[in-house]
């Protein structure tokens, strides 16, 4: 029987692309889920579940990651560190980022320095780790997300006039994803229902529906099934971010055949290309624009944009690179060729 590769899989958030991993990860190796909630850690067990695997596989630089990845380098196993958001960044107008400074910076900056390879997931991130932490291009691989086509063959006929947006409803999402220019969009068009699909973490919600005029629905926490619906019928999907590491509600929006209308922020050029409506600023006009434009798009041009997705970020691709990946860095640890 062929030896499986056993992986412990380390993160602080099931969040789609982190749930993606662990999905595609599983179906090729033995792997153990390890999910940080709170930065109290039983070490002895912590130390034990590291020597029981052949190689630490963490998402994100911060707390959750730091004893495992030490842990994985005191006892000689190889690791892999997924970064490129809020680890990286250092972006203080909006609060903002590890690399602003204080501990938090120390901790991800020791974390990246342990991985035996490091993974982003796009180009801009690798160049904002080179701008924020000094590692030339040459130390991080990128290795574009994969994104599963859960809609198959678009509806054809006229879609609903909506606006959607996807994210969580907190205040840092008010303005680092475009939350509040969104909402005060809707006033400008009010012939079209803008709807914000996400859970609802802090008061931030309150202060939303102060601001929301009546064609406005905030969902709340949805289902796959249930976001994946109103992907569907949504005519524009609109990203208005300060900033993003790649930008997969963007990608899954689009493979629905929603046109993007998205900043220029972060990665979203990359995952976009010439696709829908690139706006000048998270600005509630420039946001109302690119919605109009939206409208008028026809299924053959939906199409075009849900062909992007499927070629030039399909799951196979991660998968294959990520397996070519691991089995390089457990072969070096064994001292092969």
């Amino acid at each position: 029987m062929k030896y499986s590769p056993k992986i412990l899989f380390v993160h602080n958030a099931l969040t789609e692309f982190v749930r993606i991993d662990l999905q595609e990860l599983r179906k090729d190796y033995d792997v153990t889920e390890r999910f940080e909630k709170s930065r109290l850690v039983n070490t002895r067990t912590l130390w034990r579940e590291v020597k029981n695997h052949d190689l630490v596989f963490g998402w994100f630089a911060s707390w959750h990651t730091f004893l495992p990845l030490q842990f994985a380098k005191m006892l000689g196993k190889p690791s892999i560190l997924v970064i490129g958001g809020y680890d990286v960044a250092n972006i203080p107008e909006i609060n903002y980022g590890h690399q602003r400074g204080g501990l938090k910076k120390l901790i991800s900056r020791g974390t990246i320095r342990t991985a035996t390879r490091l993974v982003t997931n796009s180009k801009y991130s690798r160049e904002e780790i080179k701008h924020n932490l000094g590692f030339t291009n040459g130390a991080v691989r990128t290795v574009y997300h994969g994104v599963p086509d859960r809609f198959g063959d678009l509806p054809r006929g006229t879609r609903e006039h909506t606006a959607l947006t996807v994210g969580n409803v907190d205040r840092s999402n008010l303005f680092r994803k475009g939350h509040e220019p969104f909402v005060r969009a809707a006033a400008l068009l009010p012939d079209v229902n803008f709807v914000l699909a996400g859970a609802w973490k802090d008061d931030a919600i309150d202060h939303l529906r102060r601001l929301a005029t009546a064609n406005v629905t905030f969902t709340g926490r949805l289902t796959d099934e249930e976001l994946s619906e109103y992907y569907r019928k949504a005519s524009a999907y609109v990203q208005a971010s300060t900033h993003e590491g790649f930008g997969m509600s963007v990608a899954e929006a689009m493979l629905a055949g929603c046109v993007p209308v998205t900043t220029k922020a972060g990665a979203l050029p990359e995952v976009t290309g010439d696709c829908g409506l690139c706006i000048a600023a998270a600005d509630p006009n420039e946001i109302a624009r690119g919605i109009k434009h939206a409208l008028s798009y026809t299924d053959a041009s939906r199409q075009s944009i849900r062909n992007r997705i499927l070629e030039q970020f399909p799951l196979a691709n991660r998968r294959t690179q990520l397996q070519e990946l691991i089995q390089q860095v457990i072969n070096d640890a064994r001292g092969h060729v």
